[in-house]
């Protein structure tokens, strides 16, 4: 099974937003028994493509005015709402907003919609490094992958690496 899932940021404007997709593909192994017969992409895995979108707005944030890097991890989800069932074959369109940054962690609102209708909406609150990732040696290596986790996600990658006057 895979576990991305994000499949791309259209828009990130570090400190404020990011907009993405991810696919919902009939492929994938949950549709079996959420729900035999009638396929739900569970609430739990639109959350999670939510915190996927929140964490590289997060990233590139702290990068941007800090220039370390964060692994956001989700720790809190307040206020979830499923407003729609997301079956196979549908774009679920995803946005996030920065509410708050702090040295330590970070909320985000965030919403998805189908056809331009909102199918979920949570508030997001993230804490960072869940180990010591302030090392050089830890900082080279989660910038090494979060650098090509961005640019295979992102567009817009290369003119964003180009101002952080970092290695694109």
């Amino acid at each position: 099974m895979r576990w991305v899932f994000l499949d791309r940021i259209v828009e990130l404007s570090p400190g404020e937003k990011a907009r993405g997709f991810k696919g919902v593909a009939a492929s994938e192994d949950y549709f079996a028994d959420h729900f035999p017969g009638f396929p739900v992409l569970p609430g739990v895995l639109q959350i999670e493509a939510l915190a996927q979108l929140s964490g590289k707005l997060i990233e590139v944030t702290v990068f941007g005015r800090e220039r370390r890097w964060v692994w956001p991890i989700i720790s809190i989800v307040k206020k979830a709402k499923f407003r729609r069932f997301v079956t196979p074959g549908v774009a679920l369109e995803l946005e996030t907003t920065l509410l708050e940054l702090r040295d330590e962690s970070a909320i985000c609102k965030a919403a998805a919609r189908l056809d331009g209708k909102i199918s979920t909406e949570a508030e997001l609150v993230f804490v960072f490094n869940p180990g010591d990732l302030d090392t050089p040696e830890a900082q080279a290596r989660l910038e090494l992958l979060e650098r090509e986790n961005l640019k295979q996600l992102w567009p817009g990658y290369k003119a964003w690496a180009a101002g952080t006057r970092e290695p694109a």
